[in-house]
């Protein structure tokens, strides 16, 4: 059977006529050259967004997050992030292998560092010991289920980063989520960072791209990592259209994403083997725990392929549904109905 609905990631957006629309009409120039013009406005629209004094458009939100590793480190030093956190499980090891950076990894508590802890894993200056380079924090936390780290958490770590002398990064790929989930402004959020990184080609719906955003200093560290990585395009315009638009119009739609993530937690949820409460989601990301007699993780992921539905497996007994704009309810029947055949149960949701 062909599949009908797709919960892997919001990664699978597609541009909206609208967007392809505006994309073809955009304003275009050499980036690297001259400037493009089209870029320039989404940098400003996206740096005043974050709160930031400035920003730049690059291809993808690991080479954002990189380009900050880079500008804030140096080779030998330590990154301070949570164990879960996509910078050191999902990035290719790319914070050794390109910076030279090791990893202090802490458990974190549904996704938030503990400032006590952060406090303790700071390195004191000796010559035997590698400096502490620089503080990561995710938001919305990924390995947690999109969990929203509260802007309490994300000042207590600022204000111990911030009484060391060390930087903090954000990894804010999915900060638009934790912006409507929790009603705080992507500025407040991003005033607890030093540099901040969104993703425009998750659940904003832009086809690719992500923004770095920091203060003018960071900036022109930022511009030579850029380069360095092949990160600086040319006529990007035709690319930045969609994310300026993604950013300007797609923002408050993601509470439908997080409303029918909540419906798929409890379709999940009403089945017996399968745990997901529906109170657990917070935003558009829902962790199915698989308990079932019958199927593990990976055995269900293909027994609902074989009935039309995508999902990922997130460990072995561990399944991950991600809402988007290309979702509806219509994929809700979709997915009840296949739980239905498969478990041998009736229809729940």
């Amino acid at each position: 059977m062909s599949v009908r609905s797709d919960f892997r990631s919001d990664t699978l957006t597609r541009p909206s006529a609208a967007m392809r629309e505006a994309m073809a009409r955009a304003d275009v120039g050499d980036d690297v050259l001259d400037g493009d013009p089209t870029v320039r406005a989404l940098e400003e629209y996206a740096a005043d967004w974050v709160g930031k004094a400035g920003a730049l458009f690059v291809p993808s939100g690991t080479m954002a997050n990189q380009i900050a590793l880079g500008a804030w480190t140096r080779p030998g030093e330590e990154l301070v992030v949570e164990r879960g956190a996509h910078i050191v499980n999902f990035e290719g090891g790319a914070a050794g292998y390109l910076h030279g950076l090791q990893c202090v990894t802490l458990a974190g508590a549904k996704g938030a560092l503990q400032a006590d802890e952060v406090r303790a894993a700071l390195r004191p200056e000796n010559i035997h010991l590698p400096d502490t380079g620089l503080i990561c924090v995710e938001q919305t936390h990924m390995a947690s289920g999109g969990r929203v780290i509260s802007l309490e958490a994300l000042s207590r770590v600022a204000e111990v980063a911030r009484e060391a002398g060390v930087p903090v990064h954000m990894d804010g790929a999915r900060l638009a989520n934790a912006v409507v989930a929790s009603g705080i402004s992507a500025s407040e959020f991003g005033a607890q960072a030093d540099s901040v990184s969104v993703c425009l080609s998750k659940g904003l719906g832009a086809p690719v791209g992500s923004i770095i955003a920091g203060d003018e200093a960071f900036l022109v560290r930022a511009r030579v990592l850029r380069k360095r990585l092949g990160g600086w395009m040319r006529q990007a315009g035709i690319i930045a259209a969609a994310g300026l638009m993604a950013l300007r119009e797609n923002v408050e739609r993601l509470a439908e994403d997080h409303h029918l993530a909540r419906e798929v937690a409890a379709c999940c949820h009403a089945h017996e083997g399968l745990w997901a409460p529906s109170d657990d989601v917070e935003t558009n990301l829902v962790m199915v725990r698989v308990e079932h007699p019958r199927f593990d993780a990976a055995t269900l992921v293909a027994a609902l392929a074989a009935e039309g539905v995508k999902v990922m497996p997130l460990g072995p007994d561990v399944l991950r549904f991600v809402t988007h704009l290309d979702l509806s309810g219509a994929d809700l029947e979709t997915l009840a109905a296949a739980l239905a055949r498969i478990l041998g149960e009736p229809t729940t949701c």
